[in-house]
């Protein structure tokens, strides 16, 4: 036995071949992780403290609250749907710094805590989700504002002593015939404000939170609406809706499906549409085969053998005296006469045949045409009376 023998080839990965086949993807998954936090990062240092009258950072309040101290109006932060309804009255400004973020329950809670309080609600850029509840009657325009600072062209006291101001963003349409539209952009206003049908309370509708930001406070007369519209009566409720509030997870009636946004369910139907216009465009186009370049020359008696025990394994008697037939009846035709086209037709190739040998018709008919063999030892002898047949044909 040589060397050579008994030397033995490994065929697995090594860890080069591994790290060459696999460092594309975790330099992407790298890539890509990098770039989450970087965005990450940036997003949590531009919006830290949004709109909150505790933070000094550009985008707090905080600036706005201490005005409003010094004019005697309390400031109180308020984080749950309980405490802002709780605080609703004829003597306080309840703030709602995202109206959208709030669930449909909690919109009609707080609407029905407000609408005879006698009190001032004001809702920051509300969109369409909070709008039919919080403030009925009124929609939003899809087209934003071009222009962020904005004349009042109104007759609302508070927009007519503070000017122009910062309140370009979302615009709106009331039908409500007593309402107050200013800061008009394109014919169409960026504030609102809605006189309750009963007592003296009213809804502040602002486009933009612009006005409140530490970092455009002094800009324009954003300072005066704000402290205007913030400080009518002398308590703030500044209420910010937080994940945490256990009235935000009260369903109510829906499914799981009516919770779901309606951008993730278009979404999956895009993702649907796209999976089925992969699979026609990586799907078998129908055609003629192509032959193949095989990669080694394989000897016919290994095909033969493998597939013999692809047959075997799979109890397959029929499929192989089926082949065995089909290829010796193919062989025979051109030796007796019989066109390839005739050679699997009995009326054809029997006769033929028997006037050939001079043997029994039935017999043949048997043998290249009959019915599969019943066990393997069967199977061999119908080889072996084929063989036989096809040396007796090519020599007579």
């Amino acid at each position: 036995m040589t060397e050579a023998t008994l030397t033995s080839t490994s065929a697995s990965p090594t860890a080069r071949q591994v790290w060459t086949r696999t460092r594309g993807i975790v330099l992407a998954v790298v890539i890509l992780l990098a770039a989450a936090v970087a965005i990450a990062a940036i997003r949590s240092g531009a919006q830290h403290g949004r709109l909150d009258p505790r933070s000094a950072d550009p985008y707090g309040s905080r600036a706005t609250a201490e005005l409003l101290g010094d004019r005697g109006v309390s400031t109180r932060v308020v984080t749950t749907l309980d405490e802002a309804r709780s605080a609703a009255g004829a003597d306080t400004t309840l703030l709602v710094a995202a109206p959208d973020l709030l669930t449909d329950h909690q919109q009609a809670d707080l609407r029905a805590a407000t609408k005879n309080s006698s009190g001032r609600t004001i809702l920051i850029a509300p969109d369409s989700p909070s709008l039919g509840t919080l403030a009925p009657g009124v929609t939003a325009d899809p087209a934003i504002s071009f222009h962020s600072t904005l004349s009042p062209s109104c007759d609302l006291p508070a927009a007519r002593r503070a000017g122009s101001a910062d309140t370009g963003g979302i615009r709106y349409s009331t039908s409500n015939p007593g309402a107050d539209v200013c800061y008009p952009s394109d014919g169409l206003p960026t504030l609102l404000r809605i006189p309750a049908a009963t007592g003296n309370g009213d809804t502040v509708v602002l486009g933009a939170p612009d006005i409140l930001y530490n970092n455009r406070l002094d800009k324009q007369g954003n300072a005066s609406l704000a402290l205007q519209l913030l400080g009518s009566r002398p308590h703030l409720v500044w209420y910010l809706p937080s994940l945490s509030d256990t009235s935000a997870t009260d369903a109510g009636k829906k499914t799981f499906l009516d919770l779901l946004p309606s951008g993730w369910l278009w979404g999956t139907l895009q993702l649907f549409i796209a999976a089925g216009l992969a699979a026609l465009w990586r799907a078998r186009r129908l055609g003629p085969l192509v032959p193949e370049r095989l990669p080694v020359a394989i000897r016919a008696s290994e095909t033969v053998e493998g597939r013999a025990r692809l047959y075997r394994k799979a109890n397959a008697r029929d499929r192989a005296a089926t082949a065995l037939r089909s290829t010796t009846r193919t062989r025979l035709a051109p030796l007796i006469g019989v066109s390839p086209a005739q050679a699997h037709a009995p009326e054809a190739l029997l006769p033929a045949l028997s006037a050939r040998l001079d043997g029994d018709g039935q017999a043949l008919h048997v043998l290249l045409f009959g019915p599969p063999p019943s066990d393997d030892a069967a199977l061999i002898s119908l080889a072996d009376q084929l063989d036989a047949l096809e040396r007796e044909v090519r020599r007579s």
